[in-house]
């Protein structure tokens, strides 16, 4: 269990306003709220030997008071902007939004062929963390390949992919009771005990969130007779620009994560939801680039800060900081993977330069031909490469065919019309002269 943030007196708080001023004190605060740290991480922090850890704690919670700020109507949370808040937010407006053309992170000929990828590793992860135990180089073939799902864990990807293509198409939607139960039912598709519990909200208290260890209850959500006035308030706040007190959309997507979260309006598949609803939120406010992040890949690497994040918030009187600041750092990471991850590929591409010489082949071939020199076992699919592309069936299949009639695929049918593609009997002698 989370250990309570000690309770602040009318002698705390005195104590604490003079420490505010003082420049030492100052200085441990400001860096206590860059990383927002806990009362459990405060107190093990060196301070000075005439203050005690009750008072620094005191001093802390002063200083974010008085940058609080209100979020809508609700008064059961709150927000503290920090310095480091806002300095990454104008980092991420940097770098995630803005016109395709002013942006030098990803290669435009290669958008497509990341943003798949990317789309899968989100799907992946997200359904990992929800208890799907499929490996991902299984998974991704069966997205690639548009194979059936075989089991469980393989269906939860599955929809999970389908739900992300859709928020990606309905970014510029208003959100409605019915576009969220909807979201859910995509989600949650053939995985539930209950088929009737497919897009429709919980009709009892019968959910607590317990740790996966102790089995300890952890969070007991609202009843579930509050959650259509809950949904209807927050409909009201994602869809309302014009507030008193401006939030910034990154912000606002991340206490939009923790409020369906917190909620627990489903009987299971609520956080991949939450998730998914930060996506689509980001995307909605022009954040482009949030396609190419594999968030929940990071989120699923750092699970127990994840879940400390929610329990701190609630802990400590519903002070969202918390868990914006676990999420920042989720979206710095995320974006240091992707810059990451193009540098390997365009080194790859490099690696596969050679591949040209052949003549009269375009850069998809490249990579299909590379796919053999990796693996000589390697079988495709025309409906494989369409997805892992980004294209249309005829262009996948000209691209195959041109190959086969090269000799350096070989076409090979499964049944009437599906067709196997591998190495062909020229592929070694023709690379062996480039």
């Amino acid at each position: 269990m989370i250990e309570s943030p000690p309770q602040l007196n009318a002698n705390l708080m005195r104590r604490g306003m003079k420490l505010v001023a003082r420049k030492d004190i100052a200085e441990l605060i400001l860096r206590f709220n860059d990383e927002y740290l806990y009362w459990t991480d405060v107190k093990y922090k060196k301070i000075p030997d005439d203050v005690s850890y009750e008072q620094v704690w005191a001093a802390t919670k002063i200083s974010r008071m008085m940058q609080r700020v209100p979020i809508g109507n609700n008064p059961t949370y709150y927000l503290t902007l920090t310095n480091r808040m806002q300095q990454l937010c104008h980092y991420f407006d940097m770098n995630f939004g803005g016109s395709w053309e002013n942006s030098s992170v990803i290669p435009s000929e290669d958008r497509e062929r990341y943003l798949i990828s990317s789309l899968m590793e989100e799907a992946i992860s997200s359904s990992q963390m929800e208890g799907a135990s499929t490996t991902r180089k299984v998974a991704k073939e069966m997205l690639r390949k548009k194979v059936s799902p075989k089991n469980l864990s393989e269906r939860m990807i599955a929809n999970n992919f389908e739900s992300i293509r859709f928020i990606v198409e309905h970014k510029d939607d208003a959100l409605t009771p019915e576009m969220l139960l909807h979201i859910h039912a995509l989600m949650t598709k053939d995985t539930l005990d209950d088929l009737h519990d497919e897009g429709r909200f919980r009709d009892n208290d019968d959910v607590v969130v317990a740790n996966d260890i102790t089995d300890e209850v952890v969070h007991t959500p609202p009843s579930y007779t509050e959650i259509t006035d809950h949904i209807d308030a927050l409909c009201a706040f994602v869809n309302n620009d014009s507030q008193v007190v401006f939030i910034h959309p990154i912000i606002k997507a991340i206490v939009i994560h923790f409020q369906l979260a917190y909620l627990h309006p489903f009987v299971d598949g609520n956080g991949r939801t939450a998730r998914a609803l930060f996506y689509w939120y980001m995307l909605k406010n022009g954040y482009w680039l949030t396609e190419y992040l594999a968030i929940s890949k990071i989120i699923y690497a750092s699970k127990r800060k994840y879940e400390k994040a929610f329990l701190y918030v609630e802990s400590d009187g519903y002070d969202l900081g918390y868990f914006i600041t676990y999420h920042l750092r989720v979206l710095c990471l995320a974006f240091e993977n992707l810059q990451n991850y193009i540098q390997r590929k365009i080194a790859q591409k490099q690696n596969n330069i050679d591949l040209f010489k052949l003549g009269n082949i375009n850069e998809r071939q490249v990579v299909i031909l590379s796919l053999f020199r990796n693996n000589p076992k390697t079988i495709l699919t025309v409906k494989e490469l369409e997805n892992r592309f980004g294209i249309s069936h005829t262009t996948a299949s000209s691209d195959l065919d041109v190959l086969v009639e090269r000799g350096l695929l070989q076409k090979i049918a499964v049944n009437k019309v599906k067709f196997n593609y591998i190495k062909g009997p020229s592929f070694d002698k023709e690379l062996n002269t480039i």
